[in-house]
């Protein structure tokens, strides 16, 4: 049987990609290995987000490449964001690649390989208004008890740094019912924790009903059987409503978690880079959440460097994470992006200063997160155990709280954790925080 072997790249978003091609590569015939040197067709699915990410695709393509000669590798295939953004370059810089496919042609994966099998090299790209439905079949790559789920595709925000409108297409959203269908299947099959994501996670609906709809899709999913966390992810402020902070304050199914990227602090940058909310904005609405939902969690992004930040524009920002107190906070370089406004803007940042910036905030987001973390010591919280390790004192269990999205943030820690296995959600009472992670024990 031919064997095929996947890498994914990116963002959670990109890997439920992977996961439907995975699916329909079941369904064609074709094995799925683990192990690169038995694979017969290799597939990178990558992402072009920025600059690293690029060359973190490209540098996974080469070496993938290298299984043509040292492996069983017959054909190796580039999907996703690298593939839609470059197309043709791709196979003429690269010989290595046999096939290309865009984020609209995913589901023609079966005809990459059978043409590569025929001799052909190939440049599939489609229509980006593709959107993968509950129909479709999935392998998924995640534990059993945690799924990703993506309620929309594409972009319509147009932020000045941002290629995903070009990659991804406009904001297209799935009907309520096909989520709803599709959340049903994986609580069926064991799923714990449910993570929804796309671009715009709270402009869900927008485009099939006229407006947002994420509070609607929300009620239906609440009405699911099973003890189960709905996790939100990739919020933006503008549509985040009174009736979504009313909803994920009274439902005990929704973490009380909000993933808000928020990118700057200071109304002049803010401005440059396409944001619509002002800080004012973003702080009265950060005041709302916490007022609504206590112990709410609170994540956010920020980009550093962007064009004509002046070191005002960036004590501002810091002095806005001071003021704020996030739990997590993720930070960026700004990356100079081909056919984005941004690249065309004047005063753009050397890269000494971005990297200087970035490691000032997060110096300072590391010292507020351990506060936070030292905060919750004696405080009793479920946890999500997704496996089991050992330290000097013996064995731990590992996991996450409602606090800690799977993959960007922290872990809780579990000592003693006699019966428990990966899956369950069990309570606990936490020993320390540190300044990502939590030690606790089990109560």
């Amino acid at each position: 049987m031919l064997k095929a072997g996947f890498i994914s790249l990116g963002c959670a978003k990109n890997l439920v990609d992977t996961e439907v091609m995975l699916g329909m590569l079941a369904e064609g015939g074709v094995a799925i290995t683990g192990n690169p040197a038995e694979a017969d067709i290799l597939i990178v699915n990558t992402c072009s987000f920025i600059e690293t990410a690029k060359e973190e695709s490209i540098a996974t393509i080469l070496q993938s490449a290298e299984y043509k000669t040292g492996g069983k590798c017959r054909g190796l295939v580039v999907a996703g964001c690298l593939g839609q953004r470059y197309q043709q370059e791709l196979l003429d810089e690269l010989p290595e690649v046999d096939a290309v496919i865009g984020t609209g042609a995913w589901h023609r994966i079966n005809e990459a390989i059978q043409s590569i099998l025929a001799g052909q090299r190939v440049l599939l790209i489609g229509d980006t208004d593709t959107i993968y439905d509950e129909t479709m079949p999935r392998i998924l790559t995640t534990p059993p008890f945690s799924s990703y789920v993506k309620v929309a595709e594409g972009c319509s925000n147009c932020c000045s740094y941002c290629v995903i409108p070009q990659v991804r297409g406009k904001f297209r959203s799935r009907p309520i019912e096909s989520v709803v269908a599709e959340v049903e299947t994986l609580i069926a099959r064991g799923a714990r924790e449910i993570n929804l994501i796309a671009q715009d996670t709270t402009s869900y609906g927008q485009d099939l009903y006229g407006q947002p709809r994420l509070t609607h899709l929300l009620r239906e999913l609440v009405k699911l059987d099973g003890d189960i966390w709905i996790r939100l992810l990739y919020c933006y402020p503008g549509q985040f409503s009174d009736e979504l902070i009313e909803l994920m304050a009274r439902e005990p199914k929704i973490c009380k978690y909000v993933d808000l990227p928020l990118q700057h602090a200071h109304d002049d940058i803010l401005k440059a880079m396409n944001r619509r909310d002002s800080q004012q904005d973003v702080a009265r609405l950060l005041a709302k959440i916490r007022a609504a939902i206590p112990g709410v969690a609170i994540r956010t992004t920020f980009i550093v460097g962007f064009p004509g930040e002046t070191a005002e524009h960036f004590a501002a920002l810091e002095a806005f994470v001071a003021e704020q107190k996030f739990d997590h906070v993720g930070v960026f370089t700004y990356s100079r992006e081909e056919d984005t406004v941004a690249a065309s803007l004047a005063d753009q940042i050397p890269e000494e200063v971005k990297q200087e910036r970035y490691h000032n905030l997060m110096a300072l987001q590391a010292k507020i997160s351990e506060e936070r973390n030292i905060s919750l010591e004696g405080q009793s919280l479920e946890v999500l155990v997704e496996g089991l390790g050992e330290n000097d004192q013996g064995e731990l269990a590992i996991g996450r709280s409602y606090r800690e999205a799977p993959d960007v943030d922290g872990r809780v820690y579990i000592e003693n954790p006699a019966g428990v296995e990966p899956g369950d959600i069990v309570a606990v009472r936490i020993l320390q925080g540190f300044a990502y992670d939590l030690l606790a024990e089990k109560i």
